[in-house]
């Protein structure tokens, strides 16, 4: 990867230096409800930090343009001293508290998204955001897919460099598209369009890939088993049809069921009645699933193994439990799937936990993304 390092910046004391960060946390009542990824962005601010220059953090939050930062802000304060908000992220009241800066001091800018220019990768306004540093430091791995204007036009503007959390990033995904064997994927989602590269892809490489969730309700109906009142991507069976022919595919063998009633049944996926859905993977295949872990030395996981959001966590804990406990080199990413790892504190128990969700599937489907190609 042709990409200078955040190391290789000659001259860093009193150097203004726009660093987006991963600030895409998940809030509940006004709160940063995981700190997961604002730890992560830690090592290259501290780096910074220490070598004098004055750091500008730019990121977003959530998908509206009304969501604020302070949040971030007040999570931040507890991990970086020396902080400060601008609840602008361009324009005059940005400038000056850009300006203000001491060396080794922070400032966290107003979220990104609140401006229309960022997603439409307007080039006014990447140039105003770029006008306030002197050197750009990308950090975000998990908006790298996205072509938004602090992604792929600020770094053609200013001398750029990739941060700690970005190198580490594409160094363990990197290592993960060669895969030690026994090797075991484990990729789980809502449509099946936005997983088949990935899925095409990490069947050519692992001995074993594991899918579930509602893509695996498709690729059962397409098998000829009902799965009911399944969510499912209503996928063409020709489209599915060179995921299911792969030797190295694994499906669910049993279920939860759950019926239009809500009550719940273990049943093997061959028999969901027609007015039931499948909620999560059942005992018979969380066993299979632990064995095949258990005998891995490369195991990939992104995607909850069940319908997360809805309680339904059981397959997904009981695996990343069996997870942590094998000698495999385990790198795991996905929103739900880090939540998960961290409401049973095995944040620490894998080789790698990636920050990206979209941008980690795209990177190990395509081996690269908009916003590293934008580095180069």
């Amino acid at each position: 990867m042709a990409v200078r390092s955040v190391r290789d910046i000659p001259t860093l004391h009193n150097i203004p230096v726009l660093v987006r960060a991963a600030t895409n946390v998940p809030l509940r009542d006004g709160k940063v409800e995981s700190a997961f990824r604002l730890k992560r962005m830690l090592p290259t601010i501290e780096f910074l930090v220490a070598r004098g220059a004055k750091v500008i953090i730019a990121g977003h939050l959530g998908r509206t343009d009304t969501a604020t930062l302070r949040p971030v802000f007040d999570e931040l304060v507890r991990m970086i001293p020396r902080i400060s908000f601008c609840d602008e992220a361009v324009g005059a009241r940005a400038r000056e508290a850009a300006r203000a800066l001491h060396p080794g001091e922070v400032l966290l800018l107003e979220n990104l998204r609140r401006y229309k220019g960022e997603e439409a990768n307007d080039p006014a306004f990447a140039a105003e955001l770029a006008s306030i540093a002197d050197v750009f430091v990308q950090d975000s791995f998990d908006a790298l897919h996205r072509a938004h204007a602090s992604i792929v036009t600020v770094p053609t503007l200013l001398p750029s460099y990739a941060g700690f959390l970005f190198e580490e990033e594409v160094y363990e995904l990197t290592r993960a598209l060669t895969p030690q064997s026994p090797s075991l994927a484990v990729v789980s989602g809502v449509k099946f369009d936005t997983k088949a590269p990935v899925l095409k892809k990490l069947l050519s490489l692992y001995d074993h890939v594991f899918v579930g969730g509602a893509i695996a309700n498709d690729l059962l109906q397409a098998s000829g088993v009902s799965v009911g009142a399944s969510l499912t991507s209503h996928t063409d069976t020709a489209f599915l049809k060179p995921v299911l022919d792969s030797t190295h595919l694994v499906l669910p063998k049993d279920a939860v069921a759950r019926s239009s009633d809500t009550s719940t049944r273990m049943v093997p996926v061959t028999q969901i009645a027609a007015h039931e859905s499948i909620v999560d993977i059942g005992p018979e295949t969380i066993a299979h699933l632990a064995a095949l872990a258990a005998s891995a030395k490369t195991v990939l996981w992104n995607g909850p193994l069940g319908i997360f959001e809805e309680g339904f966590a059981t397959g997904t804990d009981l695996f990343a439990r069996a997870l942590a406990a094998s000698s495999a080199h385990a790198i795991v990413g996905g929103g739900d799937t880090v939540a998960a790892i961290e409401q049973a504190h095995l944040e620490d128990a894998y080789a790698f936990v990636s920050t990206g969700g979209g941008a980690m599937l795209e990177f190990l489907a395509e081996g690269t993304l908009p916003g590293i190609r934008a580095l180069g």
